[in-house]
């Protein structure tokens, strides 16, 4: 009750009127809905609990304490943590240094950049801070140059082996360092490549309106994410970057003021992988480690950014320049458009090569639906280089052979026959591959009925280099979505996300409406590469009907391929509408054998979760919610 009364206080109110404005009242009613859905799992007690207490940062202080002490220099580093100053309030000025200077790792310097001169209260508080602890080291600059500029007088001259960068009205947790410096020595230690980038979850914190604080709205992140990086900087707060790598890339370019991290993030990333290359299976990149802690907290009051992105149009086409210029060092053609959403983008690939596409269906029985399909195919693709493949499986009906018969040679369509003592869905789709002419193949259900321009947006990302299969969002007849990509571990094996979401809500951080690479998309419709679908063997006749789809994601992934889910292709899909009941025991014990050779073929993904995910959320929904466990 105190939460929704706080809503209602005047700042709130001329809030909610500058999203109407420039939302509309018909996309701002949509948010407001999804916003007040409820929290499976409340997020303030449930992080409560899983701080750092004084017990343990007493331990950790005492193994960082002990580790230095023993002498072993060339995996200990050295944290330089960069915090430029502008008239910051002097409560919050405090807490941010108090939240660093109280570290369980004691071996790092605060640089605090003061870009405010002329202000007399905020030089002399930092003259104390750097008086009282030898730690604190204090740039004064003749005048404010920049958020850009002001960070490099930090960074250039930072005495740490990493760097790392805070806004000078936020926190940190106490064993943010700490973690930071156990992920580095655990990878030095495994024979792993030294991290040159690490990145951490994080949240808000604002005033509750009773004396005290709160943090809310958590932001639980997946290991590297290159789709997810270009559609929104996920990677943000708090950032940690080896001082080498971070002078290399350039440090920040005033050119890009106001989206400036995001646009250092994207030149230290770039770097890091030209340097080390790409992630195979599980490893998202060499180089690039996530710490899933919420170990940062991202202050809102009524200047902040944080609680009113509007206050910084300007950023977002910063952000739009930052993204064009890294497809530019990527070799990469496309368009950057900015999102309705503040802060987020799509990119709009530039398909070039033109190859012929090879559209595979499965079929058995089920006329209708299997015109519905084609008839779908023929209305809403644009792209003309393509042929459509019905893989005819033990059909017997006097309506489909019919339909078979007028289709056959027709508007690009083949109907090819598989014989099977058995339904094997991974043999039909590799036979019609064996008979496929095109570079590329989709792989679709016969209840699937496609939107307008899908193949050309699926073709423009699988085109791209590094990308090995694109996946669409699917939707249920009703506008409820089927399948936003799918996660490994989800209902035991592996599920799709936000089913049964309302199709006009964005989900978690947006996440259904976002291109992001996953471990796995949906089968129904997906497009792979030729050519790497036959190295890998195509799809396993071992999982004749269930998970197939992921196990070849899998395997594109443990070659080094991205999967890319892709929100823009979308399509409408029956589910199952031929496969018929299943739950009779005869298939009940098919599914519990091919959900035994998923955990057998790829132990690594059940043990230690999904790169792609975050191991604090539920394995249980599909929703994103928090983990009770």
């Amino acid at each position: 009750m105190d939460s929704m009364l706080r809503k209602f206080k005047p700042y709130y109110i001329r809030k909610a009127f500058r999203y109407l404005r420039h939302y509309g009242l018909h996309d701002f009613a949509v948010r407001v809905q999804e916003r007040l859905a409820p929290e499976h799992v409340p997020y303030s007690p449930w992080f409560e609990k899983r701080r750092a207490n004084g017990e343990e940062l007493a331990a950790q202080r005492r193994e960082a304490e002990a580790y230095l002490r023993s002498g072993k220099k060339e995996q200990e580093p050295l944290f330089s943590v960069i915090v430029p100053i502008y008239r910051t309030p002097e409560r919050y000025l405090q807490e941010m240094a108090q939240s660093v200077l109280s570290q369980s790792f004691p071996d790092f310097e605060l640089i605090l950049v003061n870009a405010s001169p002329d202000d007399r209260r905020c030089s002399a508080s930092l003259r104390v801070l750097e008086e009282k602890d030898r730690r604190v080291r204090v740039l004064a600059l003749s005048e404010n140059q920049g958020i850009a500029q002001n960070t490099n007088a930090g960074l250039f001259s930072a005495r740490g082996d990493y760097v790392c960068f805070m806004d000078h009205d936020d926190r940190i947790e106490p064993d943010a360092l700490y973690h930071a410096w156990k992920a580095i020595v655990s990878a030095c230690g495994a024979g792993r490549k030294e991290p040159l980038l690490l990145y951490t979850d994080e949240d808000k914190i604002r005033d509750d309106g009773k004396g005290g604080e709160e943090h809310f709205q958590p932001h639980f992140k997946p290991d590297f994410n290159l789709d997810l990086l270009r559609s929104n900087n996920y990677i943000c707060h708090f950032l940690i970057v080896k001082t080498s790598i971070a002078r290399e890339a350039g440090g920040f370019d005033s050119m890009y003021d106001g989206a400036q991290d995001y646009d250092f993030i994207l030149r230290c990333t770039d770097l890091i992988r030209a340097q080390c290359g790409c992630g195979y299976g599980r490893e998202a990149q060499p180089g690039i480690v996530h710490i899933p802690r919420v170990l940062y907290a991202w202050r809102v009051h009524e200047q902040s950014t944080a609680d009113n992105p509007e206050s910084k149009s300007y950023a977002y086409d910063a952000g739009r320049r930052a993204l064009l210029a890294h497809l530019d060092r990527c070799g990469e053609k496309g368009d950057v458009v900015v999102s309705p959403d503040f802060g987020f983008y799509r990119i709009r690939y530039r398909e070039e090569v033109h190859p012929l596409v090879s559209i595979i269906i499965p079929n058995h029985e089920q006329r209708e639906v299997l015109q519905k399909c084609i008839d779908a195919i023929h209305a809403h693709t644009d792209y003309d280089r393509y042929e459509v493949i019905v893989v005819e499986n033990n059909s017997t009906s006097r309506e489909i052979l019919s339909y078979y018969k007028s289709i056959q040679g027709n508007d690009h369509v083949r109907v090819v026959r598989w014989k099977g003592a058995s339904f094997n869905f991974s043999s039909v789709c590799n036979k019609g591959a064996d008979q496929a002419h095109g570079t590329y193949l989709v792989f679709m259900n016969n209840d699937v009925e496609v939107k307008d321009g899908w193949l050309t947006e699926l073709l423009s990302v699988c085109e791209r280099p590094g990308v090995g299969a694109a996946g669409s969002k699917l939707f249920y007849p009703d506008g409820k979505i089927q399948s936003a990509g799918v996660v490994i571990g989800i209902g035991q094996v592996a599920g799709s996300l936000f089913t049964g979401m309302n199709g006009a809500f964005g989900g978690y951080l947006h996440k259904a409406s976002l291109m992001q690479d996953l471990s796995a998309v949906t089968g129904a419709l997906m497009m792979v590469r030729r050519e790497i679908f036959e190295q890998v063997g195509g799809f396993r006749k071992e999982l004749a009907v269930a998970f197939n789809d992921v196990d070849l994601c899998l395997k594109l992934r443990e070659k080094g391929w991205l999967v890319v889910y892709d929100p823009f292709a979308q399509a409408i899909h029956h589910e199952s509408v031929s496969r018929g009941d299943e739950y009779t025991k005869e298939k009940a014990e098919r599914f519990r054998k091919e959900a035994a050779f998923m955990k057998a073929a790829w132990p690594d993904y059940y043990e230690q979760g999904d790169p792609f995910y975050n191991p604090n959320l539920s394995l249980k929904r599909w929703d994103y919610s928090l983990s009770d466990d």
